[in-house]
């Protein structure tokens, strides 16, 4: 059985993002409060200790920083390769597709 703790992984990226960019809670609560999102320095902590945001949690606080590119560190044990699916198109050529 698999024993990542994804929640671990999801603050330890969050938390380098932030570091790397010098923000703080502080900041954060005002960064993202100006692009609409209330938030307080409690509820930001507690969720970045946990590592149990949401995904538009990340994407707001990703935005907030302004961070445009987001190439997370992952181990290469967790890259999941996609498959590649063939199918026919309406005009009988196959063609091949990758699927997320």
């Amino acid at each position: 059985m698999n024993d990542t703790d994804w929640n671990e992984k999801a603050k330890r990226l969050l938390k380098s993002e932030l570091i790397r960019r010098g923000v703080t809670s502080e900041d954060l609560v005002r960064l993202l409060d100006n692009i609409g999102v209330e938030e307080t320095k409690a509820s930001i902590d507690s969720k970045i200790s946990r590592g149990t945001f949401s995904a538009a949690f990340l994407i707001q606080c990703l935005n907030a920083i302004g961070c445009k590119t987001f190439i997370p560190e992952v181990d290469s044990e967790m890259i999941l390769s996609e498959p590649v699916v063939l199918y026919k198109t309406k005009s009988n050529k196959t063609k091949t597709k990758r699927h997320a």
